[in-house]
């Protein structure tokens, strides 16, 4: 397959999640989406590795991939503490500054 068909889907990935991003108020989907568009961009890695025929993208991949393990578990952790707080995952509802 042509380079360019990886690209295009990388790019339709990465603006569907940065729509949820502005578009979405609740937490844990804008979460998803902030996934949605790291996954977006380590396919655009991927695909440049291959093309290429290096294998440094591909490494790059396996440490994004590894940060991001680590981010889900610290912002679910942070989103479920604000839920136990503010009993809501909605962005407008929450104000950190009041308690």
């Amino acid at each position: 397959m042509p380079l360019v068909y990886y690209l295009l889907l990388s790019a339709i990935l990465f603006g569907i999640g940065v729509a949820g991003v502005l578009l979405r108020r609740n937490a844990i989907v804008i979460f998803m989406s902030v996934e949605l568009m790291l996954n977006a961009v380590n396919l655009t890695f991927v695909a440049f590795a291959a093309h290429l025929k290096n294998l440094e993208g591909q490494i790059f991949v396996f440490f994004v991939m590894v940060v991001a393990a680590a981010e889900v578990a610290v912002g679910l952790a942070l989103i479920v503490a604000i839920f136990r707080v503010k009993a809501t995952v909605f962005i407008d509802e929450i104000n950190l500054m009041k308690w």
